[in-house]
């Protein structure tokens, strides 16, 4: 009952916004004029059998909204700072726990060397510093091999510095690169942190002898990013490199006994390419993540060290029809370990094909009707949609599913 009046009040704020946020909110303080910019959306969720990104969707779900503010000001021509606070429900992701997602200073040199620091955006591949700005894609949801909902917190933002510029390489476009480093808050709400809370997979009930309690999550960051944009008209090619070092700590819920899992490796190099042609748009990116861990047990001694092989990528396509209207689809392909032969079997591979229909009510509503192909179904460390959970029967091999996704933007 809760949760549906929540998404019932946000969904009157999305009809009602147009109506008294018809302008962007500017005003000045000092005499330094200061830009308002929000975003909310409101989605529903249909599936055939399993239930997907913990929201009950095979009753179908409307537990699947965001809303994000944001201001900035630049006291300088060259000095620029802002801050966003966001919240959001994705059935028991987030549960509205409002958060500060990026609060920075930005100081730019000159257009080939800036800094910023704060709680800073992460650049990684094409979208992960705007994938939470739905007005900004075509799709309800992004792909979810590269972009996944569950795990926004991983990547989304560092607490620390970067270094930035843009280099024009004369007739052949600029050079965009980005260095940074700092640590990854944690992500208490997310679905790392709700895949600790049970063990994977047959029967579930909630007092398990190896449920755990998480109370940290995250540790050290770095990276780059290096665009080269406009090559030829309408073409960006790229690539990134993430280093993360990890710790989770918590306490079984069984014994109290101390639970720690720390990352001996974890690097994620990632390729993207981004060309638009007349009203076509095409997109793809591929990212390979190597990762090794090691963690103590419920009898307080340590596991063996786990390894992972993780691949991911998509390639999209989208077609501007009219004003109004946007038809795309992509098709992605997630392997939680890609060990051959075994990332042949459904527990251990996750493609999707989604199909979608962007309809742009007004210049700040928009509405998109998506299907989604899913075939396979992992669980435990996969983290792409699937949690023993929501499924305590278990999860079939293949997942049909509707996403329709209402959102405002000011």
């Amino acid at each position: 009952m809760q949760s549906m009046i929540k998404t019932t009040v946000l969904a009157g704020l999305l009809f009602a916004a147009p109506a008294v946020m018809h302008a962007q909110f500017d005003f000045k303080v000092d005499g330094l004029p200061v830009q308002v910019h929000s975003f909310l959306s409101q989605g529903f969720a249909y599936s055939n059998d399993n239930n997907y990104l913990t929201m009950k969707t095979s009753a179908g779900s409307f537990d699947f909204s965001d809303l994000g503010v944001n201001a900035s000001t630049n006291l300088t021509d060259k000095f620029r700072v802002g801050a966003q606070f966001y919240t959001r429900n994705v059935g028991h992701l987030g549960e509205w726990t409002p958060t500060l997602d990026w609060a920075m200073a930005d100081y730019k040199f000159k257009d080939w060397f800036g800094v910023r620091g704060g709680k800073v955006k992460t650049t990684l591949g094409l979208y992960n510093d705007t994938q939470d700005m739905e007005f900004l894609h075509t799709w309800a949801l992004l792909p979810q091999s590269v972009y996944p909902l569950d795990t926004r917190g991983d990547t989304i933002a560092h607490i620390g510095g970067d270094i930035y510029g843009n280099i024009a390489v004369k007739r052949a476009g600029t050079l965009a690169y980005t260095l940074y480093g700092g640590k990854r808050p944690d992500d208490l709400q997310g679905g790392y942190v709700y895949s600790l809370d049970t063990v994977q997979g047959g029967t579930q009930t909630t007092s398990l002898p190896t449920n755990r309690a998480v109370t940290s999550y995250g540790g050290p960051t770095w990276g780059a990013d290096l665009r080269w944009i406009n090559p030829v008209k309408g073409l960006t090619v790229g690539a990134s490199f993430l280093n993360a070092d990890i710790t989770t700590r918590g306490y079984f819920k069984a014994n109290d006994a101390p639970y720690e899992r720390i990352t001996l490796k974890d690097n994620m190099p990632a390729y993207y390419v981004d060309y638009t042609i007349w009203n076509f748009k095409f997109d793809a990116e591929y990212r390979k993540e190597n990762k090794t861990t090691d963690g103590t047990s419920i009898t307080r001694i340590w596991n063996a060290v786990t390894s992972y092989d993780l691949r991911m990528g998509y390639a999209s396509a989208a077609y501007r029809v009219s004003k109004r209207l946007e038809l795309g689809t992509y098709y992605t392909r997630y392997y939680p370990n890609y060990a051959p032969p075994f990332h042949s079997l459904p527990a251990n591979h996750e493609f999707d094909n989604a199909i979608s229909a962007r309809i742009d009510l007004t210049s700040y509503m928009d509405f998109k009707i998506e299907g989604h192909f899913i075939d396979g179904n992992p669980v435990g460390n996969a983290l792409r949609g699937f949690y023993s959970q929501n499924n305590p029967l278990g999860v079939a091999p293949t997942t049909r599913a509707l996403v329709l996704r209402l959102g405002y933007h000011l």
